[in-house]
């Protein structure tokens, strides 16, 4: 059995790709594509391209940052364990990276185009965005432009609404801001210094959690506004799906003003973003420009 077949090698490059935002990213989009009405072959596309390019960006950051990793004993991390080899994380990461350009291309061209942009301002972020005060960048534009991805896919190039591109966009700075929030001492110890490093801990949870309220809005406003409102029942769970990020917006500030940088800020948004992502399946239709 190959190196490239062993279940163990597998399972660390797949620890390495940041599984947790790469399953999430994938199921916005995947649920996205399905509430347009994209038929199923579609909505598959969507998901294996978009997998693809989030374990791309993934598997690069763990091979770029992998000496500052070890630097500052990242156990979470399986190249700063020494576990596996840099060289086959960085292989993985070109080739999963390749695969996401050529399944863009079977996306058409909006989407592709979309798609293509989202990863490179990944891979911007990993080989040094992170570093300095645009570091929030790639996260807005990749965030932004996913409901581009899975609303344009297809041959008919659907435009999203304007209120979906945005509610990615701000969601891509909450996602930002808390999952740096509990790695700021040792990035401070290793030179990285993006934009939430120069906020702080307070300043940076409260921008990603007031970010995650906006984003509340903006989803909430595109069901009850506008020419194709929802009506009765919809209405009830757009406005339960705000009261709920809500909820846990607070729980996030407060947890933010107590001092806790804990992976537990990433999970509130995490949380969040599946409240919204089914608010976002409901409106169906109404995702479309």
């Amino acid at each position: 059995m190959t190196a490239g077949q062993d279940p163990h090698v597998v399972r660390l490059l797949f620890a390495s790709s940041h599984p947790g935002p790469t399953v999430t990213v994938t199921v916005l989009a995947a649920v996205i594509a399905a509430a347009v009405g994209h038929p199923v072959w579609l909505v598959a596309l969507v998901a294996l391209t978009v997998v693809a390019g989030q374990l791309s960006i993934g598997l690069a950051n763990d091979w770029i940052d992998a000496d500052r990793d070890r630097a500052v004993g990242r156990s979470d991390k399986p190249v700063a364990r020494g576990l596996i080899a840099v060289g086959t994380v960085r292989t993985a990461a070109f080739a999963t990276a390749g695969a996401a350009v050529v399944l863009s291309l079977f996306l058409g061209p909006v989407a592709a185009v979309a798609h293509l942009v989202l990863v490179a301002a990944g891979w911007a972020y990993d080989a040094g965005l992170k570093r300095t005060v645009w570091s929030v960048v790639p996260f807005v534009v990749a965030f932004g432009l996913l409901p581009v991805v899975a609303v344009s896919a297809g041959p008919e190039g659907l435009w999203p609404a304007w209120w979906a591109i945005a509610t990615g966009a701000v969601f891509g700075v909450a996602i930002h801001c808390t999952n740096v929030l509990p790695d700021l001492v040792d990035d401070a110890a290793t030179g990285v210094r993006g934009f939430p490093h120069r906020l702080g801990l307070r300043g940076a949870g409260i921008t990603a959690f007031g970010s995650l309220v906006v984003a509340a809005a903006l989803v909430l406003g595109g069901q009850v506004l506008g020419d194709d409102p929802v009506r009765g029942v919809g209405v009830v769970l757009a406005v339960v799906g705000a009261v709920v990020v809500l909820a846990l917006a607070v729980v996030g500030v407060r947890l933010v003003l107590a001092g806790r940088a804990s992976r537990t800020l990433f999970r509130l948004v995490i949380a969040s973003s599946l409240v919204l992502v089914v608010e976002l399946g409901f409106a169906g239709a109404r995702l479309v420009a």
